[in-house]
């Protein structure tokens, strides 16, 4: 998808630096490491980048020819030991982030409204998402965007905090009400 004339998202490909991504997500993610939270992605692995692009669609933006952010979108997981992500309706964001330099430009927004955009044409009616529970900045933003917290979970010791699980109805067009800050 072109979203402007430096703007675009895609689907993840073999010849993407995921070196360079993993940089992007480490440094995306830095801000919940000087919290005190440890999510996965401030300090996966190239390996474990490529093995959480793989679990769904790995999708990239880039203006020009820098990413500027990235999300993998997974469909229902039978395998799951979060019962809403087993639901067959049910489709989930994971890894979704903004590189910090562009924040506030609406890119997060934008991904976002992609996602939900291809998700629902492979035939999602729901979108769902886990995030820290400490992370009240990002909740707010999700619940401005049509989220709604739905349960907890919890993946310690992967991370050290609990999740609330969020999920939101994709029967509106657009999906994104607010800012991405």
């Amino acid at each position: 998808m072109t979203l402007s004339d430096s703007l675009l998202i895609r689907p993840v490909t073999a010849d993407d630096d995921l070196a360079r991504l993993t940089t992007l997500i480490h440094c995306a993610y830095a801000p919940h490491a000087l919290r005190g939270l440890r999510y996965w992605g401030t300090h996966q692995s190239v390996e474990d980048t490529a093995k959480r692009f793989a679990s769904g669609t790995g999708l990239v933006m880039l203006d020009g020819a820098d990413y500027v952010g990235t999300v993998t979108l997974r469909p229902p997981q039978p395998e799951s030991s979060v019962p809403l992500y087993r639901d067959p309706s049910v489709w989930s964001l994971c890894q979704f982030c903004i590189t910090p330099d562009t924040k506030g430009q609406g890119y997060g927004k934008q991904l976002h409204a992609y996602a939900l955009d291809y998700a629902r044409r492979a035939g999602a009616r729901v979108m769902a998402l886990d995030t820290a529970q400490p992370a009240t900045a990002l909740i707010a933003m999700y619940e401005s965007w049509g989220y709604r917290v739905v349960g907890e979970c919890d993946w310690r010791p992967l991370t050290n905090y609990t999740s609330v699980l969020m999920a939101r109805d994709l029967g509106a067009a657009d999906g994104c009400m607010g800012d991405t800050g």
